[in-house]
């Protein structure tokens, strides 16, 4: 699927405790005495660091959270999910995405965060195989395996693009999605699909040298280029600090200009910021992924972080045709570009 979760059980409680009071490297101005004046912010990764977040490290490397007034740490999710404790009040700033986000925004206790900016500007995500073996586009999952974690509007999707497309969804093999590498899995699983972030599970294949085939949903139905990954915020937070929420997004968009503009060097600053280890010996990976969504950040819109209104309500009306949801989503749903400078 996205970015496999490579925290145990150990590591997510350990972090779950931490958030009140993190100390570690991922926190500005640790002896700094002018930290005290700083406004304290913590934002909650989805997954553990990749190339989706790269600007919020620049940004804490860079020093431009300080020069806001902010004193940001960046922490890993801990097993229910960055959302959640967004949501909760225990940080203020989460990353999620619009399609995962949308049952939480019907439930019968609606979460209350705001999506604020995107993060990437358009779906990059897709199904891998590998190549020749006909699924280079969705009819060819047609008597094929599917890998899934089992999501409704997931499987629902995947059902769309290969009926739309002559073939037969009925007669997709599902299975569980355990792998942790994908071009791995296809290669030695010729039969395989699997939902990918193209950034990490496309150009990993590329630089491991294994052969595949790739399409992006956004190719496929235009009501699937919905935004993922987003970053959220806690809606409290919004309505008390609105002008500490207009800093941090602002020096964040920063950290995102600037790996736009030095993918090389962003990729470094990212790698020497992974506290949790997990990009050890992907170097190279991060690298060429870097240089390949730095084109991604901002693309086409008009600044970075800029969610389009019509491409966001244009999702959440297919889930409400489908009735993927628990209840309708009224237009303009769950963001808000009111933050961004």
């Amino acid at each position: 699927m996205k970015y496999k979760k490579l925290i145990s059980v150990v590591l997510a409680a350990v972090l779950i405790f931490s958030f009140a009071a993190c100390t570690k490297n991922n926190s500005e101005n640790k002896t700094d005495n002018t930290t005290s004046e700083l406004t304290d912010i913590t934002v909650c990764l989805d997954w553990t660091p990749n190339t989706n977040h790269t600007g919020l490290y620049v940004a804490l490397k860079n020093g431009y959270y300080k020069d806001a007034g902010l004193n940001v740490t960046i922490v890993q999710p801990p097993e229910n999910g960055a959302a959640e404790v967004c949501a909760s009040g225990q940080v203020q700033f989460a990353v999620s995405a619009q399609d995962t986000l949308a049952p939480a925004f019907t439930s019968e206790t609606p979460m209350d965060v705001t999506a604020v900016a995107a993060l990437v500007q358009h779906n990059t995500s897709g199904i891998l195989s590998s190549k020749g073996q006909g699924m280079d586009r969705p009819s060819g999952m047609t008597g094929k395996t599917y890998l899934t974690w089992d999501s409704p509007v997931e499987l629902a999707t995947l059902e769309s693009v290969v009926n739309a497309d002559g073939g037969d969804w009925s007669k997709v093999n599902i299975i569980p999605n355990t792998v942790t590498d994908e071009a791995q899995d296809v290669k030695q699983n010729p039969d395989h699909a699997i939902w990918v972030m193209y950034a990490w599970g496309g150009i990993n294949a590329k630089v491991n040298h294994i052969d595949t085939d790739f399409f992006f949903f956004k190719d496929i139905n235009e009501n699937f280029d919905f935004y993922t990954p987003v970053l959220i915020a806690n809606n409290d937070f919004l309505n008390t600090n609105p002008d500490a929420a207009k800093a941090f997004l602002k020096a964040t968009r920063q950290g995102y200009e600037f790996a736009v503009e030095n993918p090389e060097e962003a990729a470094q600053i990212l790698i020497e910021s992974d506290d949790t280890n997990s990009l050890a010996g992907s170097e190279t990976l991060v690298a060429e992924s870097q240089k390949w969504i730095a084109d991604q950040y901002i693309a086409d819109a008009p600044q970075w972080g800029y969610i389009d209104p019509a491409r966001w309500n244009a999702f959440y009306e297919w889930l409400n045709e489908k009735q993927l949801v628990e209840k309708q989503l009224p237009s303009d749903t769950g963001f808000s570009n009111d933050y961004l400078e």
